[in-house]
């Protein structure tokens, strides 16, 4: 699929690590999603309802990173890659979670994971049936 709808930037405060300072004192992150799915009904009727409202999405994402806490960024994009998925017209979720305060001694510009989630399709092993 070749269409896709792109948030990237959106920066929320978080209580997410390992170390029990950054769970203390918390820290910024940085959230990037592109979500793949199919414009052309929303290019058709241009109305808002036949897409992923990205403000509403926004909203959603800063709910999970600002949350309850995980220690690995991994988790935290896990989830956010889910909720991209809550949405059925999504077939594709990637979620990148940067995390520019990360606590490493030495001068860095960024550490951050990228991970893809694609909706199952109906009749794919391990997938029930709805």
């Amino acid at each position: 699929m070749r269409d896709a709808i792109t948030l990237a930037g959106l920066r929320v405060r978080g209580r997410h690590g390992v170390y029990d300072f950054e769970r203390d004192h918390g820290q910024d992150f940085v959230i990037d999603v592109r979500l793949e799915l199919d414009l052309a009904p929303a290019a058709r009727s241009d109305d808002v309802a036949d897409t992923v409202h990205y403000g509403e999405l926004a909203g959603r994402l800063v709910a999970i990173v600002a949350g309850d806490p995980v220690h690995l960024i991994e988790t935290l994009a896990d989830r956010l890659a889910a909720a991209c998925l809550d949405d059925r017209r999504v077939a594709v979720a990637t979620v990148t979670v940067h995390k520019p305060q990360a606590p490493i001694p030495h001068e860095f510009a960024d550490v951050a994971v990228t991970i893809t989630r694609t909706r199952p399709h109906p009749g794919d092993p391990g997938v029930a049936a709805r």
